[in-house]
């Protein structure tokens, strides 16, 4: 594994690093605040090419390899993970599961669309009832002449209410698990689709989450993504990749609350000195610090073997593991070093600490990934 960035690596950091601080950071605490992002940022993303990262260019994407996606998305991560969260989904969990498993037919319909950003597209696995258990769907599409009627409700789905497609994933077969699950690529206008925006989060508050219900949806067969029955490999293989999105975006939080705690600690003063001098702040900084370049090797790890054609899966569980359990500590931490001032809105530390948060609970908990992890190092699942 190389660790020296190339020339056109550092490039598109450096693209992205203008971009978070020219169009993110100056809005970050009103888009918060607010629980909207301005909508026009995907229009701004898709112009750099950030939406389109790794996807091939005659598709209309902009080519490149995964590490540049993870310094972009630890760079969008940094400034704001609503709108970080945005690129992960639509091109890291849609765009990119379409190129690996589209018909040059969907290929050509919405792979220029989702990489220009004149579509987004969201992921429609997670149910009320199916969270984990993501094999043991509701959702149901019965087939009806050439077309499928797809009935059900998915819930939590970033951009759920700005999307344009819905990368959906329904039962068609009678086995039960996920062995009788497909997958859809089914336009948010379809007639019989209804959303509605969750308000309330806890973090992230800036991403447009919602609740999709569906009633006798009708599909066109054409609209499967993969094979009948092959729903379930078309999502876990989305998911393998997407928990290296998300690993590289927590190692972004990290970054911003160690950046946030350092220069804070070097400007606050008590005890007739800035708080920097003192061990124990030190200790709460040295530790963030450590976590920061753990995680983004880690992440960078999972890159490499993408990039090398290796298995990757097992790393990408580690990676994300690891790095949003670490950005939940560096948040913590960093709110430590700010004190009474870290618990207000008019300091960052306090919404990277709930943005942090939930890092730990999509995409595979905590405790599933170490579940993953644990299956590969002894042969024994224990789901």
């Amino acid at each position: 594994m190389n660790l020296e960035l190339s020339a056109e690596q550092t490039a598109v950091r450096q693209l992205a690093r203008d971009f978070v601080t020219r169009e993110i950071a100056p809005h970050v605490r009103d888009w918060d605040r607010a629980e909207s992002v301005d909508r026009a940022v995907v229009g701004k993303l898709g112009e750099l090419g950030f939406l389109g990262l790794t996807v091939d260019e005659k598709y209309g994407g902009s080519g490149g390899d995964h590490l540049a996606y993870c310094l972009v998305t630890e760079e969008l991560g940094r400034g704001d993970s609503s709108v970080r969260g945005i690129v992960s989904v639509s091109l890291g969990l849609v765009a990119k599961t379409v190129a690996a498993w589209g018909s040059e037919e969907q290929k050509q319909q919405w792979l220029p669309r989702l990489t220009s950003g004149a579509a987004l597209g969201c992921f429609g696995l997670t149910e009320p009832g199916t969270g984990s258990d993501a094999g043991n769907l509701a959702t149901r599409a019965v087939r009806d002449g050439g077309d499928y009627l797809v009935t059900g409700t998915k819930t939590f789905i970033t951009n759920g209410t700005w999307a344009d497609v819905v990368l959906l994933f329904a039962r068609t077969g009678e086995e039960s698990g996920h062995r009788g699950v497909s997958a859809f690529l089914i336009p948010t206008d379809s007639p019989g689709l209804s959303r509605r925006t969750i308000h309330g989060k806890l973090g992230l508050r800036g991403q447009a989450t919602a609740e999709l219900v569906l009633e006798d949806v009708r599909v066109p067969a054409g609209a499967m993504l993969g094979p009948a029955g092959k729903g379930f490999s078309v999502a876990m293989s989305a998911l393998a990749k997407g928990r290296m999105s998300v690993a590289a975006g927590c190692v972004g939080i990290a970054r911003a609350a160690l950046d946030a705690a350092v220069g804070y600690a070097g400007e606050r003063e008590q005890f007739g000195k800035p708080i920097a001098s003192h061990q124990l702040v030190q200790e709460l900084i040295s530790d963030m610090a450590v976590d920061v370049d753990a995680a983004r090797l880690l992440t960078w790890r999972v890159a490499d073997l993408i990039d090398r054609g290796r298995p990757f899966a097992t790393e990408s569980s580690k990676a994300k593991l690891f790095a949003s359990e670490a950005a939940v500590r560096a948040a913590n931490n960093a709110i430590q070093v700010f004190g009474g001032y870290g618990y207000i809105d008019e300091y960052p530390v306090g919404k990277l600490l709930r943005d942090a948060r939930v890092m730990t609970l999509y995409e595979g908990t905590s405790q599933i990934q170490k579940l993953v992890i644990g299956r590969a190092l002894t042969g024994v699942s224990a789901f």
